[in-house]
């Protein structure tokens, strides 16, 4: 059970965890939602506890990007499971959300845009060094990778965004 410190810390830590789980679930708003409300519940009903191995940001963030990629195996397998069934009518169309239609600035565009061209896992080291004011020895452990890997990836992911914004390498 956490210590009524823990959840005051897991509670100002929220808006951060709910940036996290829309990059872990492609800024679809709904399932970081719901993804975010799955790992809540974890965390209440004991089935993700936290061990004092790293911070609790870290611990968290690791919970979040599991929750997501179980959703989305479930998903997969259910998809696929229907397909059988399917009546032939395609999926309708997403609905815009304000982030969306709030990011059509040019300069937020082609960010997300360059963002988007990397690698899954550029993107994720990324996204937690940048917006989560975590280290890259922290995004490592959340995303279960050796120091090293996840520095390959900062390293990568950072000369590729420049490479794609039309920037200059700085030495």
């Amino acid at each position: 059970m956490l210590e009524r410190a823990q959840e005051r810390q897991i509670e100002e830590l929220h808006p951060a965890s709910f940036g996290w789980a829309l990059q872990c679930c492609a800024w679809d708003r709904q399932e970081a939602e719901d993804v975010l409300q799955t790992t809540y519940v974890k965390i209440l009903d004991g089935r993700a506890r936290f061990d004092g191995r790293s911070s609790l940001k870290t611990w968290l963030f690791a919970v979040i990007r599991r929750t997501a990629a179980e959703r989305r195996r479930s998903r997969w397998a259910r998809s696929l499971l229907s397909l059988h069934w399917r009546d032939g009518h395609p999926d309708p169309p997403p609905v815009a959300t304000p982030e969306a239609l709030a990011g059509d600035l040019e300069t937020a565009r082609a960010l997300r845009v360059a963002l988007s061209l990397l690698p899954a896992r550029q993107r994720e080291v990324l996204h937690l060094v940048f917006y989560q004011d975590l280290t890259v020895e922290e995004a490592a452990q959340i995303l279960g990778v050796s120091v090293g890997s996840a520095r390959t990836h900062y390293h990568r992911g950072k000369a590729g965004l420049r490479q794609r914004l039309g920037e200059e390498a700085r030495p």
